[in-house]
């Protein structure tokens, strides 16, 4: 029993080494100089870590002929982000709510033609939503992407909601009825305070979905309103001038140092959700 233990947490560690390793190598790249990466190995730990690539990185690398570097794309993206992850589960929890009572008419159908959202790729139907944003007066605009991240967002929060408030017990909904609570009540006092755990979990999911997102933040913002994602991009694809490796590095882990943040921050809400059944068929 004893060595089964010994060698559960050998595997244990194996694996987060595979899955850390990559990691451990940009943050050592990100922190070495030019002449260290030409002269060294990639393995090489850095002889006098600097943070100046992170500096640069933030202020002074050159995206799209602009060189004030990934900060005021970050900014761009909190701008993105916040509103769209507001909308997309404010209303994807009241849907879910709705069509967990399965009162309302044709509430299976409904149901299913939401979940269709989940199963077609987005690049199905730029073209469509281009032409939709557009009419509408928001293309080229923040407001346009936001809206585009609450459509595609739209689905998988109804679903997760639906699903976790068609496990409360029925008789609990009933009383809540005999008791004079409306929809509106009975969402906001009761099934609003029970799903906390379903909220970390749609945050979690949707705000690494919404910040990680390339194609709509390139294909409806503005040069001077796209999301950090597109700037990292032009960074690291740039084919003009020399390619510093560790300012790329330093670039890519900024831009990824928000979900993580958003992870370790709320990841025992997030496993309560899991363990709660918010992701259960």
């Amino acid at each position: 029993m004893r060595y089964n233990r010994v060698i559960l947490y050998l595997l244990l560690a194996g694996a987060a080494l595979a899955m850390l390793s990559p990691i451990l190598l940009m943050l050592s790249t990100s922190l070495k100089t030019m002449d260290e990466i030409r002269n060294g190995s990639l393995f090489d730990l850095p002889h006098a870590p600097s943070f100046a690539a992170w500096g640069k990185a933030w202020v002074g690398r050159c995206t799209a002929g602009e060189c004030d570097g990934m900060g005021g794309y970050f900014a761009n993206s909190i701008a993105i982000v916040l509103p769209s992850l507001f909308l997309s589960i404010a209303v994807g929890s009241i849907t879910g709510y709705a069509l967990s009572l399965r009162q309302v008419r044709y509430a299976d159908f409904l149901f299913a033609a939401i979940l269709i959202g989940l199963f077609i790729p987005p690049q199905v139907t730029l073209y469509p939503m281009i032409i939709l944003v557009r009419t509408l007066g928001l293309f080229g605009t923040t407001g346009g992407v936001i809206l585009a991240h609450v459509v595609w967002g739209l689905a998988f929060t109804t679903l997760m909601f639906r699903n976790f408030f068609r496990s409360v017990p029925a008789d609990l909904i009933k009383a809540v009825r005999v008791d004079g609570a409306g929809f509106w009540s009975s969402y906001w006092y009761i099934m609003l305070p029970m799903s906390l755990p379903v909220f970390a979990v749609a945050v979690i999911l949707q705000f690494t979905y919404t910040w990680n997102d390339f194609l709509f933040g390139l294909t409806f913002a503005a040069r001077d309103s796209q999301p950090v994602t597109v700037a990292l991009n032009n960074l690291v694809g740039s084919q003009f001038g020399e390619q510093e490796y560790n300012v790329n590095m330093a670039a890519t882990m900024l831009t990824a140092l928000p979900t993580v943040l958003v992870y370790l921050c709320s990841g025992r809400l997030f496993v309560r959700g899991i363990a709660a059944g918010a992701v259960k068929g």
